[in-house]
């Protein structure tokens, strides 16, 4: 793939996912799109003009319904919609691939056996947004300790060329044994061994996050812009106090 193509596909990366290997789970139309609710709140247009905008509007439902932008380029929103919470974050490419971890780790893949206890570690954790459907559209896999899923990581947005790394986390119990590095290489190279190349994103504030991903062999590709939005709520018609 060539610098152009990989440029192309990550400035939009939602974008390219949802009309590619993962547009069975997107609805919408040619302009703009979203993932199935149940599954994740992320949602894209193909630019940022008056149609592709007006598109974005109509995937969107009431003003409860709240979906996730993650774009390199700016984001753009029709007067229809507003911005909740916005934040800088950053696109990072594997560059150089670690070793692989040790087995005696355990790492086991997680199946829809394991979805309670995932999205329990997710809740406490907040590695993102994830719900029960989530594994719907990548593979996850999981430390135990006594029973307990103690760390877990997996790939969510899959799109031609690459597949990003997310749901990167570990209870608060079992923090500071290695769990969290030991499962990203470990998804890196499920990655790497079906011809792709491993991404993940991070906030730009989260530096702790930043400087493990580059030690795991990562570099900032590019700043990404995160806007939570949702249809403006309707305001309500005035009353003559006269009638």
């Amino acid at each position: 793939m060539t610098p152009e193509i990989q440029e192309s596909v990550l400035k939009r990366v939602v974008w390219s996912a949802l009309t590619s290997r993962q547009s069975r789970f997107s609805v919408g139309d040619a302009k703009a799109r979203r993932f199935d609710q149940a599954i994740t709140p992320f949602a894209a247009s193909i630019d940022n003009s008056e149609a592709a905008l007006a598109s974005l509007a109509q995937v969107l439902g009431d003003e409860d319904d709240h979906v996730y932008l993650l774009q390199a380029e700016e984001v753009g929103l029709p007067d229809s919609i507003e911005t909740v919470k916005s934040a800088l974050g950053v696109l990072m490419i594997e560059q150089l691939p670690g070793e692989s971890p040790s087995l005696e780790l355990g790492i086991h893949a997680l199946s829809l056996a394991d979805v309670p206890d995932m999205v329990e570690l997710a809740e406490l954790t907040q590695p993102g947004p994830f719900t029960a459907r989530t594994p719907e559209i990548g593979s996850f896999w999981g430390i135990r300790r006594n029973g307990k899923l103690a760390a877990m990581a997996g790939t969510r947005l899959n799109l031609d060329g690459y597949t990003e790394v997310s749901g990167i986390c570990t209870h608060p119990g079992f923090r500071g044994h290695g769990f969290a590095s030991a499962l990203s290489r470990f998804v890196a190279a499920q990655i790497r061994a079906r011809g792709d190349r491993p991404f993940l994103h991070a906030y730009a504030d989260n530096h702790g996050a930043i400087a493990l991903y580059r030690k795991l062999g990562y570099d900032i590709w590019s700043e990404v812009n995160v806007a939570v939005i949702r249809r403006k709520p309707a305001v309500a018609a005035a009353t003559d106090p006269g009638t």
